[in-house]
């Protein structure tokens, strides 16, 4: 049995357990844990990005500057993700070339109580949320739980009535024998307000000589 505290084992495939088996391999194979000393690197295309509705693009320009989501609507985006597995977490860098600039959005997702996965957005963790993992068809399928924000010492955290419904699918396309990923935000009366959707490409490297 492994002690508590030392299962360096990715937070995703700790969450899910035994029920990883029913993944697609591809996608059982990117969530997996990374080996020491090693990258994992995808690259690929958005096909669509970002916020339709201008007149939210100035709350998302904070959000940007917090590296949590870009202001503007896009298409046809290029994206690099870089992961690693970390003391039993997983660090995430996404590279989006959007016209004029390259966004940048890390986070860091690690495991809580009942197989919860604990998720903070930008380069200082800005934005926390908490998600349920799943399997569908193959497809990994994570859900929002919970939505807080951290200033400093401050914590704020959106009552659940006011939280948005944040969504992602991540799934094998045999079609185009790449990696499909979808992300959609919806907020209370509003409705969809962020969302991206792409295919990628994705291989293990080595970082050491």
């Amino acid at each position: 049995m492994t002690a508590p505290g030392t299962d360096r084992r990715s937070p995703y495939e700790r969450a899910l357990g035994e029920r990883i088996s029913e993944l697609h391999p591809k996608t059982a194979w990117y969530f997996r844990t990374i080996p020491d000393g090693h990258v994992g690197v995808g690259t690929g295309v958005f096909t669509s990005a970002g916020s339709r509705h201008r007149w939210l693009w100035p709350v998302f320009r904070i959000a940007e500057s917090l590296g949590v989501a870009f202001a503007g609507w896009e298409h046809d985006v290029p994206f690099r993700i870089e992961n690693r597995t970390v003391a039993g977490e997983a660090l995430a860098v996404r590279h989006f070339d959007l016209p004029g600039r390259t966004w940048v959005m890390p986070d860091v997702v690690s495991l809580g109580a009942n197989r919860i996965l604990r998720n903070e957005i930008g380069p200082r963790r800005t934005v926390v949320t908490t998600f349920d993992i799943d399997v569908r068809d193959g497809a990994v399928v994570l859900t929002i739980r919970r939505v807080g924000m951290r200033f400093g010492r401050l914590r704020i955290t959106a009552p659940r009535f006011l939280s948005p419904r944040i969504g992602l699918v991540e799934r094998w396309y045999e079609q185009r024998e790449r990696h499909h990923v979808n992300m959609t935000i919806d907020a209370p009366l509003l409705g969809r307000v962020y969302e991206y959707t792409g295919f990628f490409e994705y291989a293990i490297e080595s970082e050491t000589p």
